[in-house]
């Protein structure tokens, strides 16, 4: 499949290649350099050039390459350059990759490159797995040969030849734990007129797992994904409908598909379980009311108030309401009246930034009162209203209503098992 994989920077200089077949040479290499410096910049993901095939992904301040002569699926092949930047960053513990970075570690690379590939086929991403036998040494970060032995090599190659390749065999923990996370980004777009323009979910189920051997586990939700097996094909009356759903390699796709059970065994450490999406039916953490009025060409009044719609046992953090003004305004601190929180206008952000670090729940709402003014100028335009933004974290929520019913390792002893929820804004925004 692949032919060859190399880095090089921007400008074209090759940083390092690994060739895993005989049928590109490297006066390609120089033909794609070459591509670079006549034209500045890559804006195609794919090239082809002297009969080669180019697939390109930018990462930072890097190009990772990869080289085809034959006929092969891009999506493939695109999915693996971008898992190999992600084994670097993580091999590495950096969270851009540059020349530096590159040079610092080719050694390591080049072993790494030997590794996740055999014969052009990709085998193995897995940082969990290759640190275990590719380690680096103390002293300048680069790889030591003395580190991986002959056992270590047998390992590895179990792993990666091993039906799950994602878990390493004969891990044992005096406790065995479980840890969920539910993260949810609530996005909203809300009318002048308080009417929903658009809303949906981006949610995550991150898990940390420390079980030892090679545990099965099952997953349950409150979900509709499970169809009755009837004529009519109608979903379950309970729970929320999930629209879209991604899932970690780990999980048996057959199951789900066959009795929507999600089983799995699960990587080693943190990884995430699932991706989904929901559109409908979502509660939203917060209302908010706002009332601007532009009095004549110089003055500017807001009324803004914020309700919290969740239970008066939780609370929110970190809430920051962004109230825009005019480009050319002026506010002065006695013009801002507020009960609770702290408001201050930001120039150079043209906004009133309105913060609160807890948000009961148990409040009715919280107001805020504001005066700006606009300065004078030869060239008065419209004054085009940015919509007002709001950013918040919510614990134990969730606005989709998602829950994790069960969650079962079939093992012979029993891990202690922790659920967490967070919702956070994601492109939260209330027109004015």
């Amino acid at each position: 499949m692949l032919s060859a994989v190399f880095l090089c920077q921007e400008n074209g200089d090759r940083l390092l290649e690994r060739h895993y077949r005989k049928d590109v040479e490297r006066q390609a290499i120089r033909a794609f350099r070459h591509q670079i410096v006549a034209t500045k910049s890559i804006n195609k993901p794919i090239m082809r050039i002297n009969g080669i095939t180019f697939l390109v992904t930018k990462v930072d301040s890097i190009y990772i390459v990869g080289t085809v002569s034959e006929n092969v699926n891009p999506s493939l092949v695109f999915e693996f350059l971008f898992a190999l930047a992600k084994l670097f960053k993580e091999y590495f513990e950096v969270t851009r990759l540059d020349k530096e970075v590159i040079r610092d570690n080719f050694v390591l690379i080049y072993e790494l490159l030997d590794e996740v590939v055999d014969n052009g086929y990709p085998q193995l991403t897995s940082s969990t797995i290759l640190s275990k036998f590719i380690q680096m040494g103390s002293a300048n970060g680069k790889f030591n040969p003395e580190a991986a032995d002959s056992k270590a090599k047998g390992k590895l190659t179990k792993a990666i030849t091993g039906v799950q390749d994602w878990r390493p065999t004969g891990l044992v923990y005096q406790k065995n734990e479980v840890y969920i996370d539910v993260l949810e980004h609530v996005n909203l777009l809300m009318s002048t007129k308080g009417g929903v323009l658009r809303s949906d979910v981006s949610g995550s189920i991150i898990m940390k797992t420390c079980l030892s051997g090679m545990p099965t586990c099952k997953f349950g939700l409150n979900d509709k994904v499970r169809l009755e097996r009837n004529q009519n094909h109608q979903r379950t009356t309970k729970g929320i409908v999930i629209d879209d759903i991604t899932f970690h390699r780990c999980v048996r796709l057959g199951k789900f598909d066959q009795d929507r059970t999600i089983s799995f065994t699960p990587p080693d450490g943190e990884f995430e379980l699932m991706k989904y999406r929901v559109t409908s039916n979502i509660s939203l953490p917060f209302k908010l009311i706002a009332i601007v009025n532009e009095r004549g060409r110089n003055r500017v009044e807001y009324d803004i108030e914020i309700k919290p719609n969740f239970s008066e046992k939780l609370f929110a953090t970190n809430v920051v309401v962004k109230i825009p003004t005019p480009q050319n305004a002026t506010a002065k601190q006695k013009h801002m009246k507020v009960k609770a929180g702290r408001a201050k206008y930001y120039p150079t952000h043209n906004a009133i930034v309105w913060k609160f670090k807890r948000f009961p729940g148990t409040v009715d709402g919280y107001r805020l009162q504001a005066e700006v003014s606009r300065l004078h100028s030869l060239e008065d335009k419209p004054w085009v209203r940015p919509p007002i933004i709001l950013e918040f974290q919510v614990p134990m929520y969730c606005s989709s209503g998602l829950h994790v019913r069960f969650l079962q390792v079939l093992e012979r002893y029993k891990p202690t098992k922790w659920v967490r929820y967070i919702t956070q804004a994601g492109q939260y925004q209330i027109r004015i």
